[in-house]
């Protein structure tokens, strides 16, 4: 068996987003869309404003290249999430569940595509569980064990297409 180059199979993943509709313009409109509904949200939104405060700009831009690299594997976000998210201050996991639901109705208002929103919804599941694990643990796994294994982009979190 031989070993395709990097570039081929990120070639091949991008393929196969663009034909369910994702690209770059969609990225875009989803988290600008995703992230008005967080900044309304009366749980949510004051969780973020505290963090971000003036900064939605910056905080935006990153989401923006965040999603890239995870839907379409562009490989043009270098940030640490999980130690970013562990910093917040009162958030519990039903926050998780209220950020996954406002996710899935964005794509479900947004996606060109059923494929396209479920590309995306698959991602954000694996993201949200490997955060809330770095954040809170699992019953029988202490926090510190969790955040050395839990990272959103870790080969476990990382989609298969």
């Amino acid at each position: 068996m031989s070993i395709r180059p990097v570039h081929e199979r990120r070639t091949e993943l991008q393929q196969a987003a663009a034909a369910k509709g994702v690209d770059l313009a969609y990225v875009s409109l989803l988290v600008d869309a995703f992230y008005t509904r967080i900044r309304a949200h009366p749980e949510l939104g004051p969780i973020f404003e505290r963090v971000i405060g003036d900064g939605w700009d910056f905080h935006l831009k990153r989401m923006k290249e965040f999603w890239t690299s995870v839907a379409l594997q562009a490989g043009s976000y270098s940030g640490k999430p999980v130690p970013a998210h562990q910093r917040l201050e009162g958030v519990t996991p039903e926050h998780f569940r209220t950020w996954l639901s406002l996710f899935r109705s964005t794509l479900d208002d947004t996606a060109p595509s059923p494929e396209a929103a479920e590309h995306f919804m698959v991602r954000a599941e694996r993201i949200a569980e490997s955060l809330q694990l770095a954040m809170f643990g699992l019953p029988d796994l202490p926090k510190q064990a969790a955040g050395a294994v839990a990272s959103p982009m870790s080969a476990r979190a990382r989609p298969k297409s």
